[in-house]
């Protein structure tokens, strides 16, 4: 090989598998989750010690899907349990430049519906313990009943 000669090589990253987590044997996070209808709450709800009134407590791994906590969501409230019903995930987190948070949407499953973000965990979404989840809950469009303006013959 000539001096001064460079070799390069191509090495293509592969994310290593999750490793799954014994529920049996390692301790469970909570997971501090707000909900809101139509819309995810505005981000400075979050700023200095507060949070959104409605918070929803769950103990969970960083195994945990979208789809199980949309499950979750769906037992204690009633409305959520309709099909068609979207649920937007996003995370809430400390602005490390500012004082204040940051909110980044992570997913959404529907209910009734498979859908490609059902199977993402907490881990892959890149939460860190003692972030907050903030759901915007979307009820399905009700049908508007139709209205037929007929004339007796």
């Amino acid at each position: 090989m000539a001096s001064g000669a460079l070799e390069s090589m191509i090495v293509e990253e592969k994310p290593e598998p999750e490793k799954p987590v014994d529920r049996e044997k390692t301790c469970p996070l909570l997971l501090r989750v707000f909900c809101s209808t139509g819309r995810h709450h505005n981000v400075m709800e979050y700023s200095r010690g507060n949070v959104p009134a409605n918070e929803l407590q769950i103990y969970t791994w960083m195994d945990a899907t979208l789809r199980e906590i949309t499950s979750l969501v769906k037992d204690v409230n009633p409305e959520a349990k309709r099909k068609g019903t979207y649920f937007d995930f996003a995370l809430v987190f400390p602005d490390m430049r500012n004082a204040g948070y940051r909110m980044r949407e992570i997913g959404t499953t529907c209910s009734g519906q498979k859908g490609a973000d059902d199977g993402k965990t907490l881990s892959q979404c890149r939460f860190c313990i003692g972030d907050y989840m903030d759901i915007s809950i979307t009820p399905p469009k009700q049908a508007m009943p139709l209205r037929r303006n007929r004339r007796p013959y």
